[in-house]
């Protein structure tokens, strides 16, 4: 056998087994968010609640509880979240949005948002009218391929 063939086929095992483990650990996350779900939805309550401020913020400055910052991991206390301040009742407390949910919420309207603990996974509207966000303005390579997909009569991609 000749060494580029040797060496072709060491490079096609090590990545079927990196695939492999990937996707068992693919399917161990999965299962984990779908337990951490399930959760989610039995301690939902709908609250009333006045939105003050949302941001994009890293978790130490975003004013969540000690005990919140010390049970998340270490790698994910440097990302940002997306942190939603709510007047409560009498309380002005920090949560934590859904991603899929946060560009939709409306600042300082009053809102009844399905709550999970410091977690929100639902906003709806309660007084006077919602409005769409702002469409962003979009970077100059986007819309350059946006172009080319309208002249050549393809879908455009979001």
């Amino acid at each position: 056998m000749s060494p580029v063939a040797i060496t072709l086929l060491v490079i096609v095992i090590v990545l079927a087994i990196i695939i492999a483990v990937l996707y068992f650990l693919g399917k161990k996350a999965q299962k984990k968010q779908a337990e951490q779900q399930e959760l989610l939805d039995a301690n939902k309550q709908t609250v009333s609640m006045l939105i003050i401020d949302k941001k994009r913020m890293k978790m130490k400055d975003a004013g969540l509880p000690q005990m919140v910052i010390d049970q998340t991991p270490k790698m994910m206390r440097g990302s940002k979240l997306p942190i939603i301040k709510a007047k409560v009742g009498p309380q002005i407390v920090s949560l934590i949005c859904d991603e899929k949910i946060f560009d939709s919420v409306p600042v300082k309207k009053e809102v009844k948002a399905v709550v999970s603990g410091i977690y929100v996974l639902d906003v709806k509207g309660l007084h006077g009218k919602t409005e769409a966000a702002p469409e962003k303005k979009k970077g100059f390579f986007k819309r350059l391929v946006a172009t080319a997909q309208e002249k050549a009569g393809a879908k455009p991609v979001k």
